[in-house]
């Protein structure tokens, strides 16, 4: 029984060695979590050295002093989601819950709990009587979203056309162009490549 009781206590200890063990990237710690990196997956380790979102390989990385590596801003990290052959962004929190679904052709990190995206629009235009298909247009927006996701201003009213097909909608995403400057202040890069002031005042 007692051989027993110490293999029963052993074999966890042995388990949890071999997880934290032949990385190969071990971020610098942020708000009490680092990522750490074993093959392609990456994962998150709390200052006690256990894992608290186990490896997994949907994990934005940013670069951050010349290193690239998944971070949490505000209590989110961007992953990423392919769907039939185009790529999404979406949010997770610290406990590796989904808080907001990948749907984004692009997406940046949260900074003083707002984020910019694109968020793409699907529009129908009419319907194809001899194919009957929908004829439908999509156009994506620079948005500033909460970090529920909600969307709370639209930086490019006017939206920008794109042909939301695999064979034409490549990797890398579309640029977002729009640049946050102070916590109301965003400059926001018009047709004519000026840039221009846009007041965002919850």
């Amino acid at each position: 029984m007692k051989k027993l009781l110490i293999i029963l206590l052993i074999i966890p200890v042995v388990a949890y060695a071999q997880i934290t063990e032949q990385l190969d990237f071990i971020a610098p710690f942020k708000d009490d979590i680092a990522a750490v990196k074993k093959g392609d997956s990456w994962g998150f380790i709390n200052e006690k050295g256990a894992i608290v979102i186990d490896f997994r390989d949907d994990l934005v990385l940013t670069e951050v002093d010349g290193y690239k590596y998944p971070v949490f801003k505000n209590n989110r990290c961007l992953i990423s989601e392919n769907k039939n052959g185009i790529t999404y962004f979406g949010y997770i929190d610290e406990t590796g819950k989904t808080v907001i679904a990948p749907k984004f052709l692009n997406a940046l990190n949260f900074n003083n709990n707002k984020a910019i995206v694109l968020d793409v629009i699907k529009e129908k235009l009419g319907t194809n009587n001899v194919l009957g298909k929908n004829v439908v247009n999509y156009r994506y927006y620079e948005v500033v979203i909460d970090i529920y996701g909600n969307i709370e201003h639209y930086l490019n009213p006017q939206g920008t056309h794109i042909v939301l097909d695999k064979k034409f909608l490549r990797t890398p995403p579309p640029e977002i162009t729009s640049k946050r400057i102070s916590d109301y202040l965003y400059a926001v890069i018009t047709e004519n490549k000026k840039w221009k002031i846009v007041v965002v005042n919850n």
